[in-house]
């Protein structure tokens, strides 16, 4: 049924009624009203020429590590109602800066900042190794909660080997895996290092992980650049009694390529398990920022292949991740490690064609003395190279955005994200848009539509046309409905868990 014919079939005419001249001008004048009324009511069909182009994704994550309270929470023994504040405060500040993913450390020493079942209640959480919050939440679970509402991924960050940072860091509780396999747990500095090479020690990091996967909602599993320790100056790692077994039960690899082989079978195994049992939660890694010396040319510092056993190229011509950020911690400048330079080499280490997000080192502000305009050229740099899949950054840490270090958020407000952006949409996992909005309606100044009832909207984009654009505007979490704003012409788009967009309704406000 057409438009007009639906307006007629609402008008109750009676059959006695004869249209004189005069009838027949108030009817016309009635339906036109009406017709006006309905076409405001089905403005999505507007046909004016639409924008191709929408605002570019981008990948603006941040670090919040709980090792040592450097980020969160803020020192041990918080009451609960502070330790929720800080992270409601970290979030809203993540939300003002455009920021859209936050890397949690869940997992700083074997221990948990959520309810394992596995492993120890965090001591950098309650003050003690073992003891559960008072009263009584779980940490990953709010803050999953709480930066879903805010359109921000949880990136759940996991130390696989380290057991404990220091001797100062308090007693173990019975249930850690120190205690239960001390046979690995080896003293190495200042740190307790478990055997990568031993296989309950695999087991236990795989299944801790695999128990996060299974039971929260989290966006992402991520590791640092911690795999064997850094390597401590006349000291070797004493893993000679596990390597020793494994050449008595046939192996013939030398000790550097059995170490590298433990490393790479757990990132293998974590990536295969991951989507296994959830195809859509993703795979990072960070790893330190240089590969080996001379990669490329003129480049000097440490050799992670042979010092961390970290084979990063290889992971990434298997595509055992969904993302790497490599630590890219030195300024633009100086030659030995440029942040361009190794940036462009690590974007040609990627022939699975993986997402890279450059780490900065947001603290040098504090710690050396950087200018902010320093992050502002590195953001820049990695924005150029975005044809080669360098689509984003990720901070460390928190702690210069939460405290505006050196006027850092005046700067990235302004200039360095003054506006939202998606994070890039990752096809191999998930290529399947949700379906678009549905009963979309402006009433004045209100753009409204239908509640989702297929479970598949993470959240709602919304964008305004701006010449030949489409620039995004808001992103609205999945339980809004409505939005306020001011004339113009915008375009409503459903936006899935892993960042793929529906097809758009376009609405004009007038």
């Amino acid at each position: 049924m057409n438009l007009i014919s639906k307006l007629f079939s609402k008008i109750n005419i009676p059959k006695n009624i004869r249209f004189r001249p005069k009838n027949l001008l108030w009817v016309s004048l009635i339906i036109f009203g009406l017709t006006l009324t309905q076409i405001y009511t089905y403005l999505p069909t507007a046909t004016a020429q639409q924008p191709s182009s929408f605002s570019p994704r981008e990948f603006r994550g941040v670090w919040v590590a709980s090792v040592a309270n450097i980020d969160w929470p803020s020192q041990r023994g918080l009451s609960v109602a502070q330790q929720k504040s800080e992270l409601l405060n970290i979030l809203n500040r993540m939300q003002e800066l455009n920021l859209n993913a936050l890397v949690l450390q869940v997992r700083p020493n074997g221990d948990a900042l959520y309810d394992s079942p596995i492993e120890p209640w965090s001591g950098w959480l309650s003050g003690k190794q073992g003891t559960p919050p008072q009263p009584y939440y779980d940490p990953l679970e709010f803050a999953i909660a709480e930066s879903h509402k805010r359109n921000i991924e949880l990136h759940a960050w996991f130390n696989p080997y380290r057991a404990q940072l220091s001797p100062n860091d308090g007693s173990f509780a019975g249930n850690h895996m120190a205690v239960k396999y001390p046979q690995y747990a080896y003293r190495y500095g200042n740190n307790i290092w478990m055997d990568p090479g031993a296989k309950v020690i695999q087991d236990q990091t795989f299944n801790t992980i695999m128990d996060v996967v299974r039971r929260y909602d989290v966006d992402a599993i991520h590791f640092d650049d911690y795999f064997y320790p850094y390597p401590k100056r006349g000291q070797e790692f004493p893993d000679y009694q596990t390597y020793n077994a494994y050449k008595a039960s046939g192996g013939t690899l030398s000790l550097s390529n059995w170490r590298r082989q433990n490393v790479n079978n757990m990132v293998q195994r974590l990536y295969q398990g991951i989507h296994a049992e959830k195809p859509y939660v993703k795979f990072g890694i960070s790893p330190f920022g240089i590969y080996r010396p001379g990669n490329p040319p003129g480049i000097v510092g440490l050799d992670q292949y042979e010092s961390l056993y970290a084979d990063v190229k290889l992971w990434m011509e298997q595509g055992w991740v969904d993302y790497l950020a490599p630590q890219l911690y030195w300024r633009i400048d100086p030659p030995q490690q440029s942040y361009p330079v190794l940036l462009n080499w690590w974007l040609q280490q990627n022939p699975q064609r993986r997402h890279i997000y450059a780490g900065n080192y947001l603290s040098q502000l504090q710690g050396a003395g950087w200018s902010v305009s320093e992050f502002e050229r590195q953001v820049a740099i990695s924005r150029q190279r975005a044809s080669q899949l360098s689509l984003g950054n990720i901070f460390f840490s928190m702690k210069m955005f939460r405290d505006n270090f050196a006027g850092v958020n005046n700067v990235f407000k302004s200039s360095v994200y003054p506006t939202p952006a998606l994070p890039p949409a990752m096809p191999w996992l998930d290529n399947q848009p949700p379906a678009p909005p549905t009963g979309i309606q402006v009433n004045s100044d209100v753009i409204s539509w239908s509640a989702d009832n297929t479970g598949d909207v993470r959240s709602w984009a919304l964008y305004q046309q701006n010449g030949n654009q489409w620039s995004l505007v808001q992103v609205l979490n999945s339980a809004t409905n409505a939005v306020r704003v001011t004339p113009g012409t915008y375009a409503l788009r459903a936006v899935d868990r892993l960042a793929n967009e529906s097809v758009e309704e376009v609405v004009t406000v007038q």
